[in-house]
């Protein structure tokens, strides 16, 4: 049994990979420190995931919007009855979610975390569909479709998305829409369940106190061989230019909401340098003690609780967000070009650079202290072909030149403003 111990040598932490025959991947991350155990148990399988290509097969295949998220729904029925009150019993603490990339099963718990570790790896391996559960399952997630149709904050995202995106599945719900789930059958969920649910194109990660010959035993008994089939993302040709820049809609809310950013090359995959690139720029350009954060409070144009920022990127999409509440979006939009131009202009204050990355590697290095930080964190950079540390370190040494060159993909022409105002 070859473990790989994986160092930080900055953090002074570490953590172990494992193959496993079956084809999965096994991160066990030791903490003394913290009662708390957390396991999560994931696919590379999300919501854009809705044509694809096994390598045993010769071409590629289209599927119904929102089967990944309905197979989440239903991973949790058997015939024994529900992994919930399962999981109950044990006093775990469990849940689920998809996103646009990956579909992710886990639990927390303090004690008895060999039986819940156990419900983990059963469950997610024992797809159970009927007609009969199938379409009970439609009328509950078109009701969540609806919700989601009436939330101003989720609208006014889907709006952003769609108007950056002609072609790319990023800008599709993840939970799809009533008429594609209409379309969903056993014989769909199978079809992507065993396409997807693959071992090899999965991860388990473990986070807390364990022995971990009992841990990796465990899996030895209860993981299930599965042949090596890999699967391709396949996604239409997306068009650099934006689909407008401009989209509103009224609905039920006080305040006019807005998300207003950038398109950035989605083609190109980014490092880990990128992202800590990236991060540092938002950071300089638009957390609390930047110049922009306090002109746009002092002129009224946001407020601090709601104001926020990212860099959302993934498979073949890429864009940096600024949102909140504003009485005047487009001033706020105004007032982030001309920010960005002044520091294209003038250069980034190296004290802001510093500052920026001190505080975004303390906030990293802070964040090992949590089992679901970690956890969580650990799935989603390995999901995605990126590492922990790798990440940490490229926060620690990007230099003022790679995070500057970050300001020429925020460009006006590729830029969208979504206003939800009120009625």
């Amino acid at each position: 049994m070859e473990l790989q111990k994986i160092t930080g040598q900055r953090v002074g932490d570490h953590y172990f990979k494992y193959s496993h025959p079956t084809g999965l991947t096994i991160y066990l991350y030791p903490k003394e420190s913290g009662n708390t155990t957390y396991a999560i148990f994931g696919t590379k399988y999300g919501s854009i995931d809705n044509c694809f290509r096994r390598s045993d097969e010769p071409g590629p295949e289209t599927v119904p919007e929102g089967i990944a998220h309905y197979l989440e729904h239903k991973l949790f029925e058997s015939e024994d009855g529900d992994a919930f009150a399962r999981f109950a019993q044990t006093g775990a603490s469990a849940n689920a979610y998809t996103s646009f990339e990956s579909t992710c099963y886990l639990f927390s718990c303090t004690e008895r975390f060999h039986e819940s570790l156990e419900i983990l790896l059963d469950f997610v391996q024992s797809p159970y569909f009927t007609e009969e559960t199938v379409a009970k399952e439609q009328g509950i997630i078109g009701q969540e479709i609806k919700m989601y149709d009436d939330d101003p904050q989720w609208r006014v995202m889907f709006n952003y998305l769609r108007a950056m995106y002609h072609a790319h599945p990023i800008h599709l719900d993840i939970a799809g829409t009533v008429e594609s789930i209409a379309q969903i059958t056993p014989e769909y969920l199978y079809r992507c369940y065993n396409t997807f649910y693959n071992l090899h194109n999965m991860a388990l990660v473990i986070v807390g106190k364990f022995d971990k010959d009992e841990v990796l035993a465990l899996c030895d008994k209860m993981l299930k061989p599965c042949a090596p089939v890999r699967v391709d993302r396949v996604f239409p040709e997306e068009p650099e230019a934006i689909v407008e820049p401009k989209v509103e809609e009224r609905l039920a809310v006080a305040l006019p909401l807005f998300q207003f950013g950038f398109k950035d090359d989605g083609g190109t995959p980014k490092t880990e340098k990128d992202l800590a690139a990236m991060e540092i720029l938002l950071d300089v350009l638009a957390s609390e003690s930047s110049p922009l954060f306090r002109q746009l409070l002092d002129e009224g144009l946001i407020n601090e609780s709601s104001f926020s920022y990212e860099y959302f990127e993934g498979a073949g999409y890429a864009t940096v967000m600024f949102g909140g509440e504003s009485h005047d979006p487009e001033a706020v939009a105004k007032a982030i070009n001309q920010e960005i131009a002044r520091l294209e202009r003038e250069g980034i204050p190296q004290d802001a650079f510093e500052r920026a990355k001190r505080a975004l590697y303390g906030e990293n290095v802070s964040a090992l202290n949590s089992a679901a930080s970690i956890a969580n964190g650990v799935l989603s950079l390995t999901l995605k072909g990126r590492e922990l540390f790798t990440y940490i370190d490229a926060l620690a040494t990007v230099t003022i030149d790679e995070v500057a060159q970050k300001l020429g993909t925020l460009r006006e022409d590729h830029s969208v403003l979504s206003v939800i105002r009120p009625l």
